[in-house]
């Protein structure tokens, strides 16, 4: 049966050119781990029809961190988790030109600039313009954001100031939403995501992989991606912080961890796919397996709260699997 559907999309897609249908898409991921191998080939050869071959990286930061009035149940930088980060609120644009500096020279292309909260108020948001504005002067990376809610005068001029990518997630599937998050709605994700693509600035919009969602729940997330079209798709893995409402949440299987981006790789085949937070976490030995499914770029080096691979451990395996490094522009 597995790798009969596997087949039947394989003709569809590859061979006419099709996109793959709802239902065939949950028919892929009812399958069980002995297809991965045949579902990973048939992703991989969707990455090779719309991609260059290679892996861009991408490095973040984080301008301002913790206090964070939302009640996302997964982040340890809400202050409604009982193991709360310790809030660092003031932004530091020469701190954040330096950390830009230190990951082009390891090999990251795009930069992004990251601040807790539901939004950027007016003093948070002229230190963020401040800081794209001295990495735009002396760096040559791709500089993005994600800087919770916009205002349609905000997306605006950070689309002036050179932001060139803007990430807000969706997190999940839209009704799994309310069991992730109460403090804003839905709706308020996927206006921000519309208003940065009006503005002429790039969207980087994914979620978070193992919330304790269904399948059902992880396809449509990814339609729901695909309607918004963004240029890059994040795939998080859930790695539980504790005192937050997941954090006695299980680590998902690696190897459904790897059956998610092959069928997000089918779903969304022009989108950049990054797998990101939690990667080393749930997918360990089995990252390169990411590459080889449909992932084209990694976050490297650390995240918000927790600590990443360095740059130069996932430059080793991109060279180690034969893959050219690539740049944003």
């Amino acid at each position: 049966m597995g790798e009969n559907i596997i087949e039947r999309v394989r003709e569809n897609v590859i061979g006419r050119g099709e996109e793959i249908t709802p239902d065939d898409a949950m028919a892929l991921a009812l399958t069980d781990f002995g297809g991965l191998p045949a579902l990973m080939s048939l992703s991989n050869a969707v990455t090779s029809m719309h991609h260059e071959r290679g892996v861009y990286l991408c490095s973040i930061t984080s301008g301002r961190t913790g206090a964070c009035p939302e009640d996302c149940s997964f982040c340890a930088q809400s202050i409604y988790s009982k193991s709360p980060v310790p809030p660092r609120t003031v932004i530091e644009p020469r701190e954040i030109l330096e950390s830009a500096k230190r990951a082009e020279a390891g090999g990251a292309s795009e930069f992004c600039i990251v601040i807790s909260g539901r939004g950027p108020n007016g003093h948070v948001f002229e230190r963020v313009l401040e800081s794209v504005r001295l990495i735009g002067e002396h760096t040559g990376m791709s500089i993005g954001c994600s800087l919770g809610i916009l205002t349609e005068e905000q997306a605006m001029r950070l689309s002036a100031a050179g932001v060139r990518r803007y990430n807000h997630n969706l997190e999940t599937s839209r009704s799994f939403f309310p069991r992730v998050c109460t403090t804003h709605a839905y709706e308020d994700r996927i206006g921000t995501a519309r208003l940065v693509k009006e503005n002429g600035i790039g969207l980087c919009c994914g979620g978070i992989i193992g919330l304790g969602e269904t399948a059902e729940d992880r396809l449509s997330l990814a339609y729901e991606l695909k309607g918004l079209d963004p240029e890059v798709v994040p795939l998080n893995f859930l790695n539980p912080r504790p005192g937050t409402g997941l954090g006695g949440m299980e680590t998902l299987h690696p190897f459904e961890a790897v059956k998610t981006i092959s069928l997000f790789r089918i779903i969304l085949p022009k989108s950049i796919l990054l797998c990101a937070g939690g990667r080393e976490a749930v997918l360990g030995e089995y990252q390169p397996w990411a590459l080889f499914a449909g992932a084209n770029a990694l976050i490297s080096g650390n995240y918000l709260t927790t600590k990443g691979d360095p740059m130069e451990k996932d430059i080793r395996m991109i060279r180690d699997l034969g893959l050219p490094l690539l740049r944003y522009n």
